[in-house]
């Protein structure tokens, strides 16, 4: 079994994906091999909430010029995982402070 550090890398917190908080969508970058069942266990022990549904996307790596001689370098493939919460739950991560 995966390491659950492994499976959830970080919260993607932008202005996308703290209006989807307010419909109980949560977007994480995850491992590239990570699946949604092992996401979905993930979630659900490290915040102590109950997963819904679980979608996943890999957003490929972006090509970037760098060095005297703009030499192309393309940036790595990452995998995208938004989950959807029961409605009376929520993780605080995604809290807007006003």
């Amino acid at each position: 079994m995966i390491n659950i550090s492994d499976i959830l890398i970080k919260p993607i917190i932008s202005e996308k994906s703290s209006r989807n908080a307010g419909k109980n969508l949560y977007t994480f970058q995850v491992g590239l091999k990570a699946n949604k069942y092992e996401i979905k266990h993930a979630i659900e022990k490290t915040f102590n909430v109950k997963v819904l549904d679980t979608a996943t996307s890999i957003v490929k790596g972006k090509v970037k010029r760098a060095g005297k001689r703009k030499l192309e370098v393309r940036k790595s493939s990452w995998k995208k995982a938004t989950v959807m919460l029961s409605p009376e739950q929520k993780i605080d991560l995604f809290e807007v402070q006003k």
